[in-house]
């Protein structure tokens, strides 16, 4: 690396020399006011004769890779919105002297500063390259067309604010100016120097950079230009394309890429250091694992594009279940809808199944907003959701793992609703919730759809805000109390109205009848559901709001249903609070989330230690400063059984599973973070009564894999509690997998890369040798290409075996032992020449 100050007139005149901005940098952002400021010192310090002014670093890749036979390529890695904003400046400088008459300064500044005055390659005639977003913009101010287009871009905004200053009486104070600007160059070799680390220390403010700014760089910046161009047009742009809001017109990148590392690692980043977790993650970039991860991260953005832009989904229904979600700002199930989305086109659910747990994801979020339970506990629950789905059962597998949920988690009950509907005020609660109430009760089941987002239908209260005086006749003492004070906004004092400026603090009979100059304002003409039962009675009092309340109660349960699934005994245990959680005497635990991190460790007592260990990396001050709480010294012969947990620090370990869970509780509540540490006991332990689906997979898994000895394809699997393995074919997306189930067990090529084009080219190229396959492993086998779903597959199977029937699970091993070798052998060859 060499860092030398210059003047930037001699960088930029510099001959025959280009300066690349690269796919991987973001887009031109400066402003008209960024342009003010510098045009403001490039003015005034030649008016104040203040010698030079420095204007920061210019960071560039030098490297004979990056050279044409004509040129020098300096690849900009850090200033390119300095030096475009003063080659734009230039332009507008050129401009006007050749508008103007003044050719001499027109060709001097054009062959000096703008171009490469003898090169004849037309791409190298610029001096500036730009990205192909802006080098349009860029060519037509240099031609003069820049008129002729009505696409925006803040590079003809930021010419056309420089055309209008210059003038005859500041041109050539405008040209001393700028030949008094300095800056440092800093040249790097990329054999030599970490381009990377260097952009990375140059912005290690973060202030002007996103974190899905140092993604993009960290992906592309290392890579010859050719490869950079298409992993940016391939990758990145698509990426770019799929996350942003088509509203607000604002990226989402960040947060896509944050959803998806949750979904991956089943921890939430921090939203500062989503970058530093996406880099730990992808140190090797020439593994063909990251490669795959890239394709793979390309294809769940079309996901979420529909989660951020309802609109653009084709399918009314799904569309109109993810409107809602996306009203409701229920953005944190982002991470498990992207799965839950892939496994649809992949065919593992239906349409309908798809829609059904979209509604449950409301019933859940919005039944746990009436009854008032914190929305704080939703990132971590859902952090982990997918874990729970049984594919074989996958509705019914999401509900029950959302219905084991207790305390602050818990799935609220119909008897939970019917209480809070009748307390909660939803008059003054936020507008995206009182309108999605309103709109979901009135359109339920209704032939023709309600707009009640019209703003000529308002909320109405049957019992005014401000009562007249016929209310006090009309209702005793005690229920005009009753009403003012406790029902007047709540759901079954609430209607909707295109009249309610008209009915006003009237009496209940007056509104239900009002028909001024035959305009039918009242009740009785109301076409709207919410008030079918008001056209009915003829009085207002709190036996009638009882009965009111009561059918939207009911009707509320059909929209938001309490899932019909059946919990048992033997099913696994649930997801919960520390606090709300059973003794752990003779238990294990499966795992257990912490600070947004699912951490997979079976004692109370890992648990134990590394709770403490990261409260004392969070406020060491605080830990050790309440011995009261907690004891924690330096000296280990002040306990029976010290543990050293970090620094020096020692605390007891001899203590039982009950104390430890008492003093995580208190220094929990000490450092006010109660609803940090969630725990799953393991279905496996004593607690569990009869074995559930889980275990017995887990316990024919752990049984099989051993007899699987003439093959190594799953020397290195584990087993699990579902109900397949999966293992890798030697392609990234291809992997060997083995299901059993309770009617056929079934060996399998999967073909499931993150393109579907793809998946469907390798599908056909093996069909091609199906007979030479089939020959080798002796039998026919199922070729499903599956055109309609993302992934194809090939598969073997045997019927009429039942996983939870032991006695069949010697037939299925000599299944599994006799034909997954010959299946590999068979395929082997062929995927070899796939690529």
């Amino acid at each position: 690396m060499k860092a030398n100050e210059l003047q930037i007139n001699n960088f930029l005149q510099a001959p025959n020399v280009q300066f690349v901005i690269p796919v991987y940098q973001r887009n031109y952002d400066w402003t008209n006011t960024e342009c003010k400021e510098l045009l403001y010192d490039i003015i005034s310090v030649e008016t104040e004769d203040r010698g030079t002014h420095f204007i920061g670093s210019i960071v560039f890749v030098h490297e004979g890779t990056y050279s044409t036979s004509e040129v020098k390529e300096l690849v900009i890695i850090d200033g390119q919105q300095r030096l475009t904003t003063i080659n734009i400046l230039y332009v507008a400088l050129y401009r006007f002297a050749k508008e103007n008459g003044n050719t001499q300064d027109a060709e001097r500044l054009y062959n000096m500063f703008l171009t490469n005055q003898y090169v004849k390659n037309e791409s190298s005639k610029l001096k500036l390259k730009q990205t192909d977003t802006n080098s349009l913009a860029f060519k037509a101010i240099m031609l003069g067309t820049d008129n002729e287009t009505n696409a925006f871009s803040n590079v003809t905004e930021n010419y056309n604010y420089f055309r209008n200053i210059i003038n005859e009486d500041n041109f050539e104070l405008i040209l001393r100016g700028l030949n008094r600007l300095i800056f440092v160059e800093i040249s790097l070799e990329r054999d030599k120097d970490d381009p990377q680390r260097i952009f990375e220390s140059l912005n290690s403010t973060g202030l002007d950079l996103s974190q899905s700014d140092l993604i993009r760089n960290f992906i592309l910046m290392d890579l010859p230009p050719k490869d950079q161009n298409r992993i940016f047009e391939t990758i990145w742009n698509p990426i770019e394309e799929n996350a942003k809001d088509l509203v607000k017109q604002s990226s989402l990148v960040s947060d896509y890429i944050r959803d998806y590392l949750t979904l991956r690692n089943k921890k939430i980043p921090n939203k500062n250091k989503v970058y530093a977790e996406f880099k730990s993650l992808y140190a090797n970039k020439k593994d063909e694992a990251y490669q795959q991860e890239l394709e793979n991260i390309k294809s769940l953005s079309i996901h979420y594009k529909k989660f951020v832009n309802p609109s653009t989904v084709t399918d009314a229904d799904i569309k109109k279940e993810l409107e809602y979600i996306n009203r409701l700002e229920i953005n944190v199930t982002y991470p498990f809808l992207l799965q839950v989305f892939e496994d649809t086109e992949n065919g593992l659910l239906t349409k309908d199944e798809l829609i059904k747990v979209l509604k449950l994801i409301q019933s859940y979020a919005w039944r746990r907003f009436i009854v008032g339970l914190p929305t704080s506990s939703l990132n971590k629950i859902f952090m982990t959701l997918y874990s729970e789905v049984d594919t074989e059962e996958y509705y019914d597998s999401i509900a029950k793992a959302l219905l084991k949920k207790k305390g602050s988690a818990k799935f609220p009950s119909n008897e939970d609703l019917k209480t809070a509907l009748k307390d909660k005020d939803l008059y003054n609660t936020q507008p995206k919730n009182r309108n999605y109430l309103f709109e979901m009760l009135e359109n339920y089941n209704n032939r023709e759809y309600v707009n009640t987002n019209n703003e000529q239908i308002t909320i109405e209260h049957i019992f005014p805000r401000n009562p007249n005086e016929n209310w006090n006749t009309d209702l005793s003492p005690e229920e005009y109390f009753v009403f003012k004070e406790k029902y007047l906004n709540t759901i079954g004092n609430l209607t909707l109205s295109g009249n309610n400026g008209a009915l006003g603090n009237k009496s209940f009979l007056a509104k239900k009848e009002m028909n001024v100059d035959g305009n039918e304002q009242g009740y009785q003409y109301s076409r709207l559901w919410l008030n079918s039962f008001l056209k009915s009675i003829d009085t207002w009092n709190v036996s009638k709001y009882e009965e009111r309340l009561n059918i939207i109660y009911e009707r509320f349960l059909k929209i938001w249903e309490f899932p019909d699934v059946e919990i048992t005994e033997g099913d696994e245990s649930e997801e919960q609070n520390i606090y709300d959680a059973e003794s752990p005497t003779h238990k294990k635990l499966e795992y257990f989330i912490f600070e947004n991190t699912k951490v997979e460790e079976d004692t109370v007592a890992q648990m134990y230690f590394y709770v403490i260990r990261n409260l004392y990396e969070k406020n060491s001050q605080l830990l050790l400063s309440n011995q009261d709480v907690f004891k924690i010294t330096r000296n280990a012969s002040d306990f029976r059984a010290a543990q050293e947990v970090v620094n020096g620090w020692y605390i007891e370990s001899n203590i039982d599973s009950n104390s430890k869970f008492t003093i995580l509780k208190r220094l929990l509540s000490l450092f006010e973070m109660e609803d940090e540490l969630l725990i799953k006991y393991s279905s496996n332990g004593e607690n569990v009564s009869e074995p559930n689906r889980f275990s017995v997979r887990k316990k024919y898994w752990q049984q099989l894999l051993p007899l699987l000895n003439h093959t190594n394809l799953f020397a290195n699997v584990s087993p699990s509690k579902d109900h397949w393995l999966s293992t890798g074919a030697g392609i990234g997306g291809l992997a060997y997998t083995l299901i059993i189930t309770k009617s056929h067990i079934r060996i399998e090529l999967g073909i499931s890369t993150s393109s579907k084009e793809k998946n469907k080219v390798y599908f056909k190229k093996l069909l091609k040798n199906k007979d030479a396959i089939e020959q080798t492993f002796g039998s026919t086998l199922v070729w499903e290409e599956l055109p309609e779903n993302k992934m194809s597959r090939i598969k073997f199977e045997l019927q009429d075996v039942n996983l939870f029937n032991e006695s069949d699970w010697e037939n299925m091993n000599s299944f599994f032992i006799l034909y997954l070798p010959k299946f590999e052998n068979s395929f082997q060859p062929f995927i070899k020449h796939l690529k």
